[in-house]
């Protein structure tokens, strides 16, 4: 079994190499697109009212989004419990109280899952706090130094780089990641932070969905989801709707002030979280490329047959039937963007990043405007991209920075001045 998912690991990683390598990342050479009008219906109609995009247009494009794209959630009586396994109230030296909190998930058959939730609530502000919600890659140790934080048991990716084999989080990997999650800065800021592993909801590789939560949806006799049923991105979205579940209920928690943020896939997730549950008060998304906040029918740096080969269990079966195909879309990610309006977004890219086209993310962010000015609110403030490492603090959100694909301290200082806008 060792060998197996070694063997599976280096053909995923020299895959990806030799896809990123050929890859177009010359903009002279993307073909001619497209892009669907998002204030203009399928069969026509011309939007122009507040109420026809809340009953109509909007309606339309989720359900692309759903059937096309990240696949509908299936209907199932899940029963949800909530334990707080344990409360700290000097973390940090005082700074926060930290709460650590079991939601287990059970479907009418007795199958469940259980996510871990890490909760810090900053201590220097009255409650309730507003919150910062966000999935993490290795499990919670890795992004506190807390020495009583317990290591995952679920499945995390291998890394040569960390000494991780057969996909299992050692001690090696507390506070590995924890530069990702500035918890004293944000802490300081007066927003509390919940995060949990991404794995708790469903492990991130292609087992036909046997694991994690798809199985608690099934009908008697299916064993995969069907063509246009959820994949992992909208699984894990699903995930965060649940702990905002619990959020909403904790008082220490303001529930109606909870930012949703995700890095990559899982910015991904984000953006799918905040388009299904108008609940996130802001949404936060860095450096997503395809299937995120860039156009796909771009074609340049990853694209949809790319994505689709290295990570099929991402997103619905439908969305293979585009691959080198993109014109065939009947929408895009501008339209993603749109569903969020008018809540504020933001959208960060990074200018090593080609593979996640920063091009491409800032023109969904251009052309989700209409959408927000016709909500009456200031929608996208500049016409062309900015200069990079000069954020833009409009209702949708931007900046492109220096450096390479990641979650830096420069992201997270425009993330917590972007909340202090809209969320204080």
């Amino acid at each position: 079994m060792k060998t197996h998912y070694i063997l599976l690991f280096l053909i995923i990683s020299q895959g990806l190499f030799s896809q990123a390598a050929k890859s177009n990342y010359d903009e002279t050479k993307i073909p001619a697109y497209t892009l669907p009008e998002p204030l203009q219906c399928s069969d026509g109609k011309v939007i122009k009212s507040v109420a026809d995009w809340w009953n109509k247009r909007r309606p339309e494009i989720l359900h692309l989004f759903e059937s096309q794209v990240y696949g509908r959630v299936p209907e199932a009586k899940i029963e949800a419990n909530y334990k707080i396994v344990s409360i700290k109230k000097d973390s940090f030296d005082g700074l926060a109280t930290r709460k650590q909190i079991a939601i287990t998930l059970t479907n009418n058959k007795n199958r469940s899952i259980t996510l871990n939730v890490l909760l810090y609530i900053p201590n220097n502000v009255t409650r309730p706090a507003p919150a910062f919600l966000g999935l993490n890659f290795m499990g919670n140790q890795s992004i506190t130094t807390e020495k009583d934080i317990p290591i995952t048991k679920n499945y995390i990716l291998n890394s040569k780089q960390y000494g991780i084999n057969d996909h299992k989080a050692t001690e090696r990997t507390r506070g590995l990641k924890s530069y990702r999650w500035p918890l004293k800065e944000i802490l300081q800021k007066g927003y509390a932070l919940a995060a949990c592993h991404y794995g708790d909801i469903d492990p991130d590789f292609d087992d036909g969905f046997q694991n994690g939560v798809h199985p608690l949806f099934y009908r008697d006799g299916q064993n995969k989801p069907d063509a246009d049923e959820w994949g992992s991105i909208a699984a894990w979205a699903w995930g965060l709707s649940r702990i905002l579940d619990y959020l909403i209920m904790d008082e220490d928690i303001d529930g109606e002030r909870v930012a949703v943020i995700g890095h990559s896939r899982l910015g991904k997730t984000a953006l799918w979280a905040g388009a299904v549950d108008r609940r996130f008060a802001l949404v936060i998304s860095n450096d997503s490329g395809c299937g995120g906040a860039a156009l796909s029918k771009r074609r340049i740096g990853e694209t949809l047959e790319a994505i689709n080969r290295n990570f099929p269990h991402w997103f619905c079966a439908n969305f293979k039937h585009y691959n080198n195909k993109e014109n065939e879309l009947p929408l895009d990610q501008h339209l993603l963007i749109a569903l969020m309006a008018p809540r504020p977004v933001y959208i960060a890219s990074a200018r090593e990043d080609r593979w996640a086209d920063p091009n491409g993310e800032f023109l969904s962010a251009f052309n989700a405007a209409p959408v927000y000015r016709l909500l009456k609110t200031d929608g996208f403030a500049v016409r062309e991209m900015p200069a990079v490492n000069y954020p833009i603090f409009s209702r949708i959100g931007y900046h492109i920075r220096s450096g390479k694909h990641d979650l830096t301290e420069f992201d997270w200082r425009q993330y917590l001045y972007f909340a202090d806008k809209f969320l204080k």
